[in-house]
């Protein structure tokens, strides 16, 4: 059995968290590989141990928001409600939603005011947590109409992508396949696959669980 990791001796656990460490339910409300993904590198990321008790199951949920969310309210809101809906569907230790957006930043260089962040909410039906990953700027061309016109960004960044990429090392202009925002997601493809798009997930998932690592300091 996998243990979780304790940062010192006054480290304080959720009893929630250490039970879907330990194999109870875990729902996330989603049923996108890659988002799956970033919930089960987030989870593992608290574990000693090659985690083969963890058990994650995606939910098909609505983010009750537009398809393309804009702005810190729509982007969280989002998120909190597949995170609810997710841990009303069946019993489940903790519930886990994610949504993607955009946020403007006043004052920055021309073509890069506009950048993407991800949200997580996380709730044990009692207890909740909200955390962001990092943010990155999509290219003007696909970014513009996104946050101006509420197309959704992943469908605009991948026609632009098959259209100035379309072979690198025979895979970026691919047509063929599954949307980008499903496979390594587009800051995958941005960063070379140096931050894939689970990758990036848990980085907001992890900043969501800090007050359920911390129950003394945040209770």
């Amino acid at each position: 059995m996998s243990h979780a990791r304790v940062g010192s001796p006054g480290f304080r656990m959720a009893a929630s968290l250490a039970h879907a460490l330990t194999g109870e339910p875990v729902r996330v409300g989603t049923e996108n590989p890659a988002k799956l993904g970033a919930v089960r590198a987030a989870l593992a990321a608290l574990l000693d141990e090659v985690p083969s008790t963890l058990a994650i199951a995606g939910v098909g949920t609505a983010s009750g928001v537009p398809e393309q969310p804009v702005g810190w309210d729509e982007i969280a809101a989002g998120a909190r409600n597949r995170s609810r809906a997710a841990f009303d569907s069946g019993p489940c230790a903790l519930a886990f939603g994610i949504e993607d957006g955009l946020v403007e930043l006043p004052g920055a260089p021309q073509g890069l005011a506009v950048f993407n962040v991800g949200c997580a909410w996380v709730t044990d039906g009692a207890r909740e947590g909200v955390g962001f990953s990092s943010g990155f700027a999509y290219p003007p061309a696909a970014v513009g109409p996104a946050y101006r016109d509420r197309q959704p960004v992943g469908g605009l960044f991948d026609a632009l992508w098959q259209a100035h990429r379309p072979v690198v090392d025979g895979q970026a202009g691919s047509t063929g396949g599954p949307p980008s925002g499903r496979q390594g997601g587009n800051i995958g493809q941005l960063t070379q696959g140096r931050l894939d798009r689970s990758a990036y997930g848990a980085q907001a998932i992890l900043c969501a669980l800090v007050p359920f690592l911390h129950v003394d300091l945040y209770d």
